[in-house]
């Protein structure tokens, strides 16, 4: 029989497993359907027919709507990542006036509503337009602006977590050994804090990445992100190529965790 200790394991054990499968249910339903290749104009769960039809006929535009998605996020995550260090650098090993203030405003991004955000940049893209002539409306470096100001709270808040937790007497002992700062930093601190510099890249990639309520105000017909390619079709019409191209997406994503656990580990980013 059953102790008590042993019945709440297994309940908890239980509540875990049905959160998980409620979690992951969705994307068991939209691979598989994926899959079915028996319907013209519709894809069914369960499949009645395997086959890759809709992985055949994914249309042109998804592939250059991911490649505006993926060009755009990866430079957004690596310009967050180089700005965000110098911050978090500042904000943690700086004897600044007001640091707890500069820790909000480096926050703010996070407060405000991405829609909200999308209209402000718009707008300062027409009016930066109409004084200075340069045009960021509709623009993949306009996408890029807009996703490091998203972006970069993600690389300050990991960074800074990470140098508030490093001993400075690292460095000190760098320092009485003869090491310029720069040494030290990249000999020293720039190894300890590298696990919490790619958590942070990886938030920001993932926010712009899958990111639609600012990007819808900045895409344009030449640069229109995969998530707003896809929102817009489902406005009108339903594609089961679009259960293709998000199969893929997940697919890709799954790997690229697991590569990245295997070349850095996960484990020493700071929670």
């Amino acid at each position: 029989m059953l102790t008590a200790d042993a019945l709440r394991r297994r309940l908890g054990y239980a509540f875990v497993l049905c959160v998980f499968v409620f979690l992951v249910a969705p994307l068991i339903v939209v691979s598989a359907s994926s899959f079915d290749s028996g319907a013209y104009f519709a894809a069914r769960f369960p499949p009645h027919e395997l086959g890759l039809k809709w992985y055949r006929e994914i249309p042109p535009k998804y592939w250059h709507a991911l490649g505006v998605s993926f060009t755009a996020a990866s430079v957004a995550s690596v310009i967050s990542a180089a700005l965000g260090v110098l911050a978090a650098l500042g904000i943690v090993r700086g004897k600044l006036p007001g640091v707890e203030w500069l820790r909000s405003f480096f926050r703010m991004p996070l407060q405000i509503p991405l829609v909200v955000t999308g209209v402000v940049f718009l707008q300062f893209y027409y009016s930066l337009q109409a004084l200075m002539g340069v045009r960021l409306a509709a623009t993949l470096p306009g996408l890029i602006v807009a996703y490091v100001f998203v972006g970069m709270p993600y690389v300050v808040g990991t960074v800074g977590a990470m140098l508030e937790r490093l001993n400075p007497r690292l460095d000190e002992a760098a320092a009485i050994l003869g090491c310029s700062r720069w040494r030290t930093f990249w000999s020293v601190t720039f190894p300890i804090i590298r696990p919490s510099i790619i958590a942070g890249m990886l938030y920001a990639f993932v926010v712009a990445f899958g990111d639609v309520p600012l990007s819808i105000f900045l895409s344009s017909s030449s640069y229109t992100t995969l998530p707003v390619e896809i929102f817009n079709t489902l406005q009108f019409d339903f594609n089961p190529s679009v259960l293709a191209i998000s199969t893929l997406i997940a697919a890709m994503s799954v790997v690229s965790l697991w590569v990245i656990q295997r070349l850095v580990g996960l484990d020493m980013i700071p929670r």
